[in-house]
């Protein structure tokens, strides 16, 4: 790279990472995540400990700490949804048509600022 010029192609992003690496049930694993982040910032912005975090999600501590690190296998899409709940927030599910232009329809989760999640 010393004449400054970059040889390797680059690949834009489907917005999905774990599409873009090939991995099995990609939606489903996008919306664990980021259910487990809107989770996360809930737990940091009120500044639980795993103890007390615990026993509001009704789960215990070593179960809080897989969710605090990602480690996401053991929770489905409806548990998380689930824990939402119990740290007091509405989960909304909103079902439309895809729109033409999509190739593929598709589960999307989005979630307000920090702000508005505390």
């Amino acid at each position: 790279m010393a004449n400054g010029k970059n040889n390797e192609a680059v690949v834009e992003s489907s917005g999905n990472v774990f599409v873009d690496i090939g991995l099995r049930d990609a939606d489903e694993k996008q919306t664990r995540v980021r259910l487990a982040v809107a989770i996360n910032q809930i737990i940091q912005a009120r500044h639980l400990s795993q103890i007390v975090a615990a026993r509001l999600l009704d789960i215990n501590q070593p179960k809080i700490s897989a969710l605090v690190n990602y480690r996401l296998e053991g929770f489905s899409v409806e548990r998380l949804m689930h824990f939402l709940n119990a740290l007091d927030r509405d989960v909304e599910i909103v079902i439309r048509k895809k729109p033409r232009s999509k190739r593929a329809a598709r589960i999307v989760v989005t979630g307000g600022q920090l702000s508005q999640v505390v």
